[in-house]
């Protein structure tokens, strides 16, 4: 009787718990849950993706790495991949190592790689290498950011006419009523004016200009930066779409929820696909 007893009490156990326990859950914009295969399918159809992560979550990493080969294996040469990870003057170094001329060891030393490059972003450039695809080093250096920042927009002007090819054409536009840029000076409290939205904008406008610098017709191009560069087709496609209307943009996003049956209503409409982990997710790193 005992243990039937024992039995029991540890079905209920079993059972008290909600489901299987995934690692991620993908939704489309309207919070319908989706399967990895339509996202391959709607991604494969566009000019350009932008793949919108979370800096420190595996899950993301993992899918940019499947994304990317299985793009590879339907688009073969015509993928071309980019980063808002690699600042457009170590472009020359990026080139040298994809070319087999430099080391690991050079790389590591000329460009300024992040701190989670190993293990997030190495695996991306050695698939470009191995594969013999461009992979365009698409930020602003931080120099000229921080430059934004401190000083605004119109310091850019000033500075050395050979740094001008690693930023978007000045003058650049910005316009402080998209949601992104609102938000950003909201949460800051006002810290920095209207300089910290605009250190944002000039990145997101420099990796539309490289993302369209490096495109040709035929190609597809996958981009890959922080989610907030581009949740609610703002930032880095608003930028796109400013130079070309007609180009066929697909979005992801990454966000985090304690659960993750259901897309939390401040999730909806961030993005074409949005990807969606546990808040209780390891880091992959700690910035």
């Amino acid at each position: 009787m005992k243990k039937i007893l024992f039995l029991m009490l540890g079905s209920i156990a079993i059972f008290s718990f909600k489901g299987d326990k995934k690692a991620f859950q993908l939704f489309d914009i309207k919070g319908k849950e989706i399967h990895y295969s339509r996202l391959l399918e709607e991604a494969g159809e566009a000019d350009i993706i932008l793949f919108g992560e979370l800096h420190d979550n595996p899950i993301d990493h993992w899918l940019e790495q499947e994304l990317t080969k299985d793009l590879y294996s339907i688009k073969k040469g015509d993928l071309i991949l980019s980063a808002e990870m690699f600042e457009a003057d170590d472009q020359i170094t990026i080139n040298e190592y994809l070319s087999g001329s430099v080391s690991d060891k050079t790389l590591k030393d000329e460009a300024k790689l992040w701190t989670n490059f190993p293990t997030d972003y190495k695996p991306l450039l050695d698939f470009a290498k191995k594969n013999k695809l461009v992979f365009v080093a698409a930020n602003i250096p931080r120099r000229y950011a921080n430059m934004v920042y401190t000083r605004g927009l119109e310091k850019l002007d000033s500075i050395d006419k050979e740094a001008l090819r690693w930023i978007a054409p000045l003058p650049v536009q910005y316009d402080s009523t998209l949601t992104c840029y609102k938000d950003i000076f909201t949460q800051a409290k006002g810290h920095g004016g209207q300089n910290l939205p605009k250190s944002q904008a000039v990145k997101d406008a420099t990796m539309a200009h490289f993302i369209l610098k490096n495109r040709a017709a035929g190609k597809t191009v996958i981009h890959f930066n922080g989610s907030y560069h581009s949740d609610h087709h703002q930032g880095i496609e608003w930028y796109l779409k400013q130079s070309d209307p007609k180009l066929k943009i697909y979005t992801i996003a990454s966000t985090e929820q304690e659960l993750t049956e259901d897309l939390e209503k401040e999730n909806l409409g961030l993005a074409d696909c949005i990807i969606c982990t546990p808040t209780s997710m390891s880091k992959s790193y700690r910035p």
